[in-house]
């Protein structure tokens, strides 16, 4: 089996990075597989190099060992373009102006309000022009035809979930009935995590994802992009997350609980694991 670990360096690692680490790690190797590492940086906007760097040097620290080189995305936007190309070839896709705070305010993402704006050829030639740089941007976002990408498919699309919290088996299209067109490709940055996390998951022959409860909840977005793109889908399993002694989720912003800052305060490699088996901090 094959799973993986795949941070986003948009800060330092924090303790909650260190349970999903642990989970990935001994999951593989409890079943005699390999975990990978996968540097998830295609947000040029907030990804640092030094925050990769520390990608290594904390899991380092904290004992885990990868196949080397460890996959950055942000060296292959011109792959998650190509899925996004083939949508929009296939009539599962389109362009879309508006803002969170349109959406907000009622406007409604839909191919209608902006095939008058842009037709197919400008769309693409945008697209393809923007992966070809290193920090891609579009005029646009791109979203998926959530509607009518079910209506393509015309056969359920199955996951099956081992995590504790949501054991069983899943048909993505009725966990998608009631959402919003999901963007593909970021105006800002010209991909999204929905492409190029089920790309590299295929790409890396991934056959388990285990990751944190909080991502549960996108897993039949990328179950739909797996059967739109004929990819494999794998087994999941969702792990619990760590929490703040107010129960919420940690997050980067937490620095007292960064892996960075707990180690220069003196904590041992014992000491982190012995913190993220508590249920709260």
């Amino acid at each position: 089996m094959r799973t993986r670990f795949a941070p986003s360096p948009t800060g330092y690692l924090h303790l909650g990075h260190a349970k999903a680490a642990y989970e990935a790690f001994h999951y593989a190797q409890s079943a005699g597989g390999v975990c990978l590492l996968r540097i998830e940086d295609t947000d040029h906007t907030r990804c640092k190099p030094e925050y990769t760097q520390a990608v290594f040097t904390d899991l380092d620290w904290l004992g885990f060992d990868w196949p080397v080189p460890a996959r950055r995305q942000s060296q292959h936007y011109p792959d998650y373009a190509k899925v996004v190309l083939q949508l929009l070839e296939r009539g599962l896709a389109y362009p879309c102006a508006l803002t969170r705070s349109d959406i907000k305010n009622g406007s409604q993402p839909a191919p209608e309000n902006f095939a008058a704006h842009w037709n197919n050829e400008q769309v693409i030639s945008r697209l393809q022009s923007a992966a070809a740089t290193e920090a891609p941007t579009l005029p646009f976002s791109i979203r998926l035809n959530l509607s009518k990408a079910i209506r393509t498919l015309n056969k359920a699309a199955k996951f099956k979930e081992t995590g504790p919290l949501y054991t069983g088996v899943y048909d993505a299209r009725e966990s998608l009935a009631q959402r919003e067109d999901p963007i593909l490709a970021r105006k800002d940055i010209g991909c999204s995590y929905m492409i190029a996390g089920p790309h590299d998951d295929w790409h890396q022959n991934i056959s388990h994802v285990v990751r944190g409860a909080d991502l549960f909840h996108e897993t039949a977005l990328h179950v739909l992009i797996q059967n739109l793109m004929g990819w494999p889908t794998p087994l999941y399993h969702h792990h619990g997350l760590v929490l703040a002694e107010t129960g919420e989720k940690l997050s980067k912003r937490n620095l007292d609980t960064s892996l960075h800052g707990l180690r220069e305060a003196g904590q041992t490699r014992e000491n982190i694991f012995d913190l993220i088996h508590m249920d709260r901090l």
